[in-house]
């Protein structure tokens, strides 16, 4: 979210830049049709594996999405704040990646 708009988690927003923003958002889409497409194979009773094969798929570009958002986080707000004497943003880092490895 940028600057200036609500975020749902905490109140922190993160400022993105207009390309940074859209690969993202590039990103979700193409997930979103991955999962729109899952449901469809759902609804037509397709074969396990083969509904199982896509759900990998979108496992995979979640990790993507995930491995894109954290480069930009370490890269914009982990670095930001360490200069700004917040030692603290590297526990938050930490408690983030601990939960995206479960």
């Amino acid at each position: 979210m940028s600057g200036n708009k609500p975020c749902c988690c905490g109140g922190k927003t993160t400022h993105r830049t207009e390309e940074e923003r859209k690969k993202l958002i590039n990103r979700l889409s193409r997930i979103e049709g991955q999962i729109r497409g899952i449901r469809g194979m759902v609804e037509v009773d397709a074969y396990c594996t083969d509904i199982l094969t896509q759900c990998a798929a979108v496992v995979a570009a979640m990790n993507g999405f995930n491995k894109e958002l954290i480069g930009h986080h370490i890269r914009g707000c982990v670095v930001r704040e360490l200069e700004l004497g917040n030692g603290e943003v590297i526990d938050e880092l930490t408690d983030t990646l601990q939960k995206l490895m479960k």
